[in-house]
């Protein structure tokens, strides 16, 4: 008797957690991708219709630009290509174009450039140029950018079509050590992440909380710090997951799937909570996958139940 009113505890403990998990799941889902614009660029021409689906870049082209990819970038990329091939189902071809993102061409290309050093901002200001007269972006005319953190990805929509460009530190050549890679993985990884998603920053005020997506962070100023000092790097990585929580493996998916024309409409949290049973299976099987397991974060990859 005993053991079949343990098993019965057992049984109504597993249940609850599964409820809750589900409940967590779908309140984050909402926090994320249920949302409007928040701040839009001054001078931009308003007047340009925007729609935001996070599959719209599903089977574009990544086109790099600026400095050619130290290994460590690259594995990050490539591992992400293939997540992005698994979920989507269409492939993500990648090309090196040089110096600038006019190599890039036109059509459906998110152009990513990497740096070392200070951050380029000359030729950020010329990327955005070139792509404000591909796409008709209604950016300000002879604008100057200038980045304010080390990893930043930036989507346009203009009226022949939209335009997406990151830009990401990466390690200067030769090996790098433990703290630098997991620097430098975790922020290339958020940004791909956020872009290929439409994903939002979910801020995190309790510090002791444990962290359940790469879009909760912490919020912390670290203005006094240089990019490239190992104490800004720990703080940044104290701030949010170093790679992909088992949630945004499961966003993935029903970004992918979800029939609704935008991600952001409060249809699509309904549908991550009516398939959140399929979602959660595909997202444990794409987890126990070892070609992403460099994407995931170590402490942060309990698949949902």
């Amino acid at each position: 008797m005993c053991r079949i009113l343990l098993c019965l505890c057992l049984m109504l403990v597993s249940a609850a957690q599964a409820v809750a998990d589900r409940a967590a799941y779908v309140e984050l889902a909402r926090k994320g991708w249920n949302y409007q614009l928040r701040t839009t660029m001054i001078g931009r021409d308003m007047s340009i219709p925007v729609h935001i689906n996070g599959r719209d870049l599903a089977g574009a082209s990544l086109c790099l630009v600026g400095e050619r990819p130290h290994p460590n970038s690259l594995d990050v990329i490539n591992a992400f290509r293939d997540l992005a091939r698994h979920v989507f189902g269409k492939p993500l071809p990648m090309r090196y174009a040089g110096a600038a993102a006019s190599g890039c061409g036109s059509g459906r290309t998110v152009v990513l450039r990497l740096y070392s050093g200070h951050p380029p901002n000359q030729a950020l200001s010329d990327d955005l140029r070139w792509m404000n007269g591909v796409y008709q972006l209604g950016l300000p005319n002879r604008r100057f950018f200038a980045a304010t953190s080390p990893a930043m990805a930036q989507t346009f929509f203009g009226r022949r079509g939209q335009g997406t460009h990151i830009m990401v530190k990466q390690p200067r050549g030769g090996a790098v050590g433990a703290l630098e890679r997991s620097f430098y993985t975790s922020i290339l990884v958020e940004e791909l992440f956020q872009s290929f998603t439409f994903g939002m920053d979910i801020l995190l005020f309790d510090r002791a909380a444990a962290f359940q997506s790469k879009l909760q962070e912490t919020p912390l100023n670290l203005e006094r710090l240089p990019w490239e000092s190992r104490g800004f790097m720990r703080a940044l990585l104290q701030s949010n997951p170093v790679g992909l929580c088992a949630f945004d493996v499961f966003m993935m998916h029903a970004v992918a799937e979800a029939p609704v024309d935008e991600t952001t409409e409060p249809g699509f949290i309904d549908y991550v909570d009516e398939a959140y049973d399929t979602l959660a299976a595909q997202a444990a099987e794409t987890m126990a996958d070892v070609r992403f397991a460099g994407l995931i974060a170590p402490r942060c990859q309990r698949a949902p139940i």
